[in-house]
């Protein structure tokens, strides 16, 4: 849900933003109806009804329990919708609560706990508090390389993020390595037409350009140009 960050986020691989479920379910319940229906009002920008279905989801959801993973998940996405629209004051509480719940409820290395983590550290990153941010990307990366393997998609958006932080502060020479090895997983694991790999040639060219490497930059750029004008001919209604 957060396409419109580009550099930092890697679109389609971030699993962040509004979640419908933390796992599937037997049976629907009201906080799943509410929840879809918040999501499809924001996908609409309709914000105002986004907010009204999200604090009835998050209603829904206290009925759950204190400690409930759902709860986690209604509090997350209220916080996202809050971030989206620039209110990070009403924001993190509402992160840091759901951090707290995924860490008690799933254990402190569960990806849940990483993307938990990667929300809140964006919006600090969001805010100019990088000192803050850079602990919990790098926590999120850690627990994500050992869960999900070091070679998997949603490692590379890790990678991704934690580039971008240093990339904002012009610590260009720690952020290198993580742009080449988080396109390097991508280029493996979806393959090297892949959209995403395209955003990861944007934000590696991005840096090179800073560093002074424009031929480099332009071959990076020339390849990302290539494969979205590939993906739009083949994918017309998207």
């Amino acid at each position: 849900m957060r396409s419109g960050k580009r550099c930092w986020l890697l679109v389609g691989l971030l699993c962040l933003g509004l979640w419908p479920m933390v796992a599937a379910s037997a049976q629907e319940t009201p906080w799943d109806n509410l929840n879809k229906a918040a999501i499809k009002a924001y996908q609409q920008a309709d914000y105002p009804e986004a907010e009204k279905l999200l604090l009835a989801a998050l209603k829904e959801a206290e009925k759950f329990g204190e400690q409930d993973p759902r709860l986690a998940t209604s509090l997350n996405n209220m916080a996202g919708l809050y971030e989206d629209q620039g209110q990070y004051a009403a924001a993190e509480p509402l992160y840091q609560r759901a951090l707290a719940i995924w860490e008690q409820a799933l254990g402190p290395e569960h990806p849940n706990v990483a993307a938990g983590l990667t929300n809140l550290a964006s919006l600090y990153r969001a805010q100019g508090k990088y000192t803050e941010a850079e602990p919990l990307y790098q926590r999120a990366l850690a627990i994500d390389e050992k869960a999900l393997g070091p070679e998997h998609p949603g490692l590379a958006t890790d990678l991704n993020n934690l580039a971008g932080l240093y990339d904002s502060q012009g610590h260009y020479a720690e952020a290198e390595p993580l742009y080449r090895r988080s396109l390097a997983i991508l280029e493996k694991t979806l393959g090297p037409e892949h959209p995403n790999v395209a955003t990861s040639l944007e934000n590696y060219a991005d840096l090179l350009r800073k560093m002074g490497r424009d031929a480099e930059a332009d071959k990076m750029e020339a390849r990302a140009q290539a494969i979205r004008a590939k993906h739009a001919q083949e994918n017309p209604q998207k």
